[in-house]
């Protein structure tokens, strides 16, 4: 059975390049992102790691934590990580997960057996602070994923929980958003202060709240 949006992400305690965590305790109250690689000393992986590392700065800045997963064990891990600090230019210093019992891979459905019967998809789960899955996106292993939409996806669900807003498609950092269906047009112009904008009852967009 995977998971769905909503659900309490599952906890699990593991040994990472970063030392023991046990995961809950690890992200506090933080947002956090969790992702899975097929294998360790693979290219695609290696982009994506490293992309990552040099988008930590962003992450921070929302209150994310990252962390990998992969079912190689930790020592490969930790060979690895010399290689993408090398190739990408980067900085490696988010937790990679050593799952090579597959705990964390089975409580998140990251094995798909159609795809491969022993190694991870490119499976990517964003968590909120209140430990419950938010996001769920999952790619075959020959596709590196954006992490640029994945910093577009935590900014638009950090509104939502904000602000009672949602985004539109193809949405972008400082561009309109729209008002949930949930508030009537009149107490949306009273909480939106920089005006509302109806469309149709149902489609009222109205600035940014936090910009």
């Amino acid at each position: 059975m995977g998971l769905h949006l909503g659900d309490i992400a599952p906890n699990f305690k593991a040994k990472t390049t970063a030392g023991d965590i046990d995961f809950h305790e690890y992200l506090g109250d933080s947002w956090g992102i969790l992702f899975s690689h097929p294998a360790d000393f693979t290219p695609v992986c290696t982009t994506e790691l490293g992309r990552t590392a040099l988008l930590q700065e962003e992450f921070r800045k929302r209150n994310v934590k990252v962390l990998a997963v992969s079912v190689d064990p930790l020592d490969s891990h930790q060979g690895w990580v010399k290689d993408i600090n090398e190739t990408q230019h980067c900085n490696v210093d988010f937790p990679i997960i050593a799952d090579p019992d597959r705990v964390v891979a089975f409580l998140y459905d990251m094995i798909h057996p159609k795809a491969s019967e022993t190694l991870t998809v490119r499976s990517l789960f964003v968590i909120g602070p209140d430990k419950k899955v938010k996001l769920i996106i999952t790619y075959p292993a020959s596709t590196g994923r954006n992490f640029y939409e994945v910093l577009r996806v935590i900014d638009s669900l950090q509104l939502t929980a904000n602000y009672s807003v949602a985004t539109p498609a193809d949405w972008k950092e400082g561009e309109d958003v729209i008002v949930v269906p949930s508030i009537s047009t009149a107490d949306a112009i009273k909480k939106f202060s920089k005006g509302v904008k109806e469309i149709k009852p149902y489609l009222r967009y109205t600035p940014q709240p936090d910009k």
